[in-house]
């Protein structure tokens, strides 16, 4: 007959069961955690970009960007205030110089230049009735000049007789000074004479040259509204192509408003853009290496502009080959201009891994397979190499590419294929 077992002892044996299988699922959990913690996340060998550090010369860059342009382009504003009346091209469209790319309202400069040519008219005549009347009046002088010169050797000669007769007893005293007083009267009016002649020749050229001054500007008046005329049908400057034109007939535009752009495509330059605080880094003469869609081009600085915008300084790249085929109008750069120069530095292969001096979390090659997380140090850099001041040797393997993903690791295991 079977023995009928306490419920107390089946709750304590219970209890003994439930405590000894969560012990053994503890000690499991800690066991597989431990583990785990001991075994290095994997990467993939091909994701990842290796570089080893070695000792070498460093060019020292600055990192600017740049936008790939025309080297020369023309940039066509409105002569006059007015309005679009015909579009003839549109943007796009390769054009000759001389070519008519817009039509503008002119009718108000046509009226103003048939006013300009009447007045430059009535200039001209006003001009030829002032040297004719001055002609007169130098003429008028000139006769009386040739009289008084016949009066006056007259006058001499009768001074000379009265002389020879009063020498010989023929003659008196008072005829001779009567002459002779004549004589120097009629030499006093004739020097008189002589004198309005040459100012009248002054006031004639004077009042003659400030009438062509007047007729010299009303001839410019006309040559320069003659000149927006022309303009006025919005020529192309130079073979080239057209990057932009006011498309809307009826668009009113001001004077030296931009209507269109023609652009030389045929070769280009980089405008450059650098922050303000690293503008003192680089000259006109520097060079820069260009890299285009993973095209690298070397170039000069040209020119700098003197003022900042934005917190911004740009510059003109000039181009050793600005016909080379990578170049798009438009197009993005990433430049490096040189500015300095080191010649033995610890240096590993410019990666994504850098964003400028200062220091960094890197993996380093522990064997072939294993990658261990060391802090390092970087300096100035160039697009080929960063400079590494602390925390590298030359013959260390690192990786070189961006690791942001495994930042919270120390180990890393490599899976090569």
């Amino acid at each position: 007959m079977d023995k009928v077992i306490d419920k107390n002892e089946i709750r304590r044996f219970r209890r003994r069961r439930l405590l000894l299988w969560g012990g053994i699922a503890i000690v499991a959990t800690v066991a597989v955690a431990g583990m785990m913690a001991g075994i290095a996340p994997t990467v993939d060998g091909r994701d990842i970009t290796v570089g080893t550090a070695d000792s070498g010369p460093l060019e020292i860059t600055v990192a600017a960007t740049g936008r790939v342009v025309p080297a020369y382009e023309e940039i066509i504003t409105s002569p006059v205030d007015s309005r679009v009346l015909k579009v003839y091209a549109e943007s796009g469209d390769t054009v000759k110089a001389g070519t008519a790319l817009l039509q503008l309202d002119l009718e108000q400069e046509l009226t103003e230049l048939g006013k300009l040519q009447d007045a430059h008219t009535m200039q001209q005549q006003e001009l030829r009735q002032l040297q004719l009347t001055n002609m007169t009046a130098i003429s008028d002088l000139e006769m009386q000049i040739k009289v008084s010169e016949m009066n006056v050797n007259r006058l001499r000669i009768e001074v000379e007789n009265e002389r020879r007769l009063d020498s010989i007893g023929s003659g008196t005293g008072d005829r001779v000074r009567q002459a002779e007083t004549s004589y120097k009267a009629g030499v006093l009016e004739l020097e008189q004479l002589r004198t309005r002649l040459r100012n009248e020749r002054q006031r004639a050229a004077a009042s003659e040259q400030g009438r062509r001054l007047g007729v010299s500007s009303s001839d410019r008046d006309i040559a320069l509204m003659s000149k927006t005329l022309r303009q006025g049908g919005i020529p192309a400057p130079l073979d080239g192509v057209l990057t932009f034109i006011v498309t809307d007939p009826g668009k009113r535009v001001a004077a030296g408003e931009k209507v269109a752009v023609v652009s030389d495509l045929s070769s280009f330059k980089i405008l450059g853009e650098i922050p303000e605080g690293s503008s003192d880094r680089i000259g006109v003469g520097d060079r820069v290496s260009v890299r285009i869609n993973g095209a690298r081009l070397d170039g000069t600085v040209a020119n700098i502009t003197p003022q900042a915008r934005q917190g911004v300084v740009s510059f003109v790249v000039r181009l050793d080959n600005p016909r080379d085929r990578n170049l798009r109008s438009g197009s993005r750069a990433e430049l490096r201009v040189s500015f300095g120069y080191k010649s033995s530095v610890v240096r590993v292969p410019n990666g994504s891994f850098y964003h400028g001096a200062g220091e960094y979390k890197v993996f380093v090659f522990d064997g072939d397979d294993r990658l261990r997380r060391r802090t390092v140090h970087a300096g100035d850099c160039n697009s080929d190499y960063v400079e590494i001041t602390e925390g590298l040797k030359p013959g260390d393997r690192l990786v070189v590419s961006d690791m942001e993903h495994y930042k919270t690791k120390d180990k890393l295991k490599i899976k090569w294929q």
